[in-house]
């Protein structure tokens, strides 16, 4: 997207956090969560852990500060260019109460999934001892369902993600061989993503064979690929911020008549749920469907995770298609659609496509092929 559509973004997506502000009783808007920060500000920088930041957004109906030191501050000036820049010498700590008795905050909103313990108790005292009027109240996820339905540059970027992804992992499919090892696949896909344009990995590759399929999140091991093996590959890549998720299942040989009964079944389950994942449906309604033909193949206890999740700035985040915390789902969701079965001891099959809900239906954007012909 061009600057000037960058920068209409960012301004109206601050103009909706106001509105939503506006009926809560928090006045300011804190934020420090990375792909909250990003996705109203541009700002691109990374936070080095969980317990550092690269800088924090401040918002409420007339002002939008980005607090940050002087390592970012140029960075934050180039992202950030509907933001105020506030450099602080000694810290947020230490800053923040002059910001807050300039902007006038009464009640400053923060992200409560992300604050840690630690933090929010160092912000408690600060506030008791230099601005003992400002209370602190949660966010309750308002920039996370703003982050739900994606707009057309966000659609059009996670497309390209997709894209890119699916060009590499069909490349490594054909290359599989029996002997390499499920880290040397996986160190390959990182080094494809960096070789193509990739920023990195959205999540660490899995790569798993074998009984190792059977772990839904299995990381590689120097377990060698062997003939006859089902193979899961669940990748991913970041491309100017968004990510891709997909997941292939592949054998090394002919599969035995019990996985391709497995395989017949998974295959079954993602067609007919990927029918009800439209816009109007709860977003537990598909994972049903998927649920129930996996069940009624005698498989019901091997399939435990959600049949899906929404995809954007981060690989994981709302909404879920899953039994729990049901949502109506809407016009411009991206989500995944990955039902799996895993058998201990004896291996798994997964299949992922990330769509994109459109007023037709959903529009699948992970192309790469590996689909056998025994599934239908």
């Amino acid at each position: 997207m061009n600057e000037h559509m960058e920068k209409s973004i960012f301004r109206k997506r601050i103009k909706a956090l106001r509105q939503n502000l506006a009926g809560m009783d928090c006045d300011t808007a804190w934020i420090i969560q990375p792909e909250n920060r990003r996705y109203l500000s541009g700002f691109r920088a990374e936070d080095g852990q969980f317990t550092e930041s690269s800088g924090s957004l401040f918002i409420n109906e007339s002002q939008s500060l980005l607090a940050t030191d002087s390592r970012y501050t140029l960075d934050a000036e180039r992202d950030a260019v509907d933001f105020e820049v506030q450099t602080l010498k000694k810290g947020l700590m230490d800053g923040l109460p002059g910001l807050l008795k300039r902007m006038g905050t009464e009640n400053l909103g923060f992200e409560g999934d992300y604050l840690t313990w630690g933090l929010h108790r160092e912000l408690s005292e600060r506030l008791l001892e230099d601005s003992p009027s400002v209370l602190l109240m949660p966010l309750n996820g308002v920039v996370e369902e703003m982050r739900e339905v994606k707009d057309e540059p966000e659609i059009s970027t996670l497309e390209a993600s997709a894209d890119l992804m699916s060009g590499i992992l069909d490349e490594v499919i054909t290359g599989l061989e029996p002997g390499m090892t499920e880290k040397q696949v996986a160190w390959q896909i990182e080094g494809l993503v960096r070789r193509s344009g990739g920023e990195g990995l959205a999540f660490p590759s899995i790569v798993a064979s074998g009984p190792n399929s059977a772990l839904p999140h299995a990381v590689p091991t120097d377990r060698k690929l062997m003939k006859g093996d089902p193979v899961i590959l669940d990748v991913g890549l970041r491309l100017n911020g968004y990510c891709s998720d997909m997941t292939r299942t592949v054998f090394l040989g002919d599969p035995s008549p019990d996985f391709i009964k497995i395989y017949r079944t998974v295959r079954k389950a993602q067609a007919n749920s990927l029918k009800e994942v439209r816009s109007g449906v709860m977003s537990n309604y598909p994972d049903s469907i998927a649920r129930q033909i996996i069940n009624d193949a005698g498989f019901g206890d091997y399939f435990g995770h959600g049949l899906g999740h929404g995809v954007g700035l981060a690989t994981h985040e709302r909404p879920r298609l899953s039994p729990l915390k049901p949502t109506k789902l809407e016009k411009g969701m991206v989500v995944t659609v990955e039902p799996g079965i895993y058998i201990p001891g004896k291996g798994g099959v997964r299949l992922e496509e990330m769509v994109v809900i459109e007023a037709a239906g959903p529009r699948i954007l992970t192309k790469a092929g590996n689909l056998y012909d025994f599934a239908t």
